[in-house]
């Protein structure tokens, strides 16, 4: 069971922006949880080819992006887009194909939050990207982590009426 803590209330920046970044992340464990895994992959909300297990990937590239690609300057290529994708996909982290199972994008994706959690942990919030990020820019770790809290809160909201729409389920 998937159990999320509120973030501190009257903390410092670091804990606070860990904190709602933890939060964000357990919001997206939480909507996956209690879902068949067959029906991860389902595209509830048409137009939109979003589904939960997309997001899931999505949200893993997104940590490998800015974590280790340019936070560590590592050469980690992309896991679900690109050349990692059967087709080519550039938008293969929100494919997922039949035979893409739901324990391997979680294993992925922990991986990841577990990098990125030590990474964080040891580097100071003006300390700056290895890469530039957007637009040519080096970012800091600040500006990083407010910008994936932003990334999870967006894309929980998309997580929200694709998982009513799956089994009727709402909350935080």
């Amino acid at each position: 069971m998937v159990i999320r803590t509120e973030p501190p209330r009257l903390a410092d920046e670091r804990a606070t922006l860990v904190g709602f970044l933890d939060y964000q992340r357990t919001t997206l464990l939480l909507k996956i949880e209690g879902v068949a895994d067959e029906r991860l992959g389902e595209a509830t909300v048409p137009p939109s080819d979003l589904s939960l297990l997309g997001l899931l990937r999505h949200l893993t590239e997104v940590e490998r992006s800015w974590f280790r690609r340019r936070f560590a300057g590592e050469d980690a290529p992309p896991l679900y887009y690109g050349q990692a994708h059967p087709t080519g996909d550039e938008d293969g982290d929100f494919h997922p194909g039949p035979n893409d199972s739901v324990a391997d994008a979680l294993a992925a994706w922990w991986a990841e939050v577990q990098f990125a959690d030590e990474l964080i942990a040891a580097h100071s919030l003006d300390d700056v990207s290895a890469l530039r990020a957007h637009e040519g820019m080096h970012n800091n770790l600040r500006w990083a982590l407010v910008h994936l809290i932003e990334e999870y809160a967006r894309h929980n909201g998309h997580a929200d009426l694709i998982r009513e729409r799956l089994d009727g389920a709402t909350g935080e």
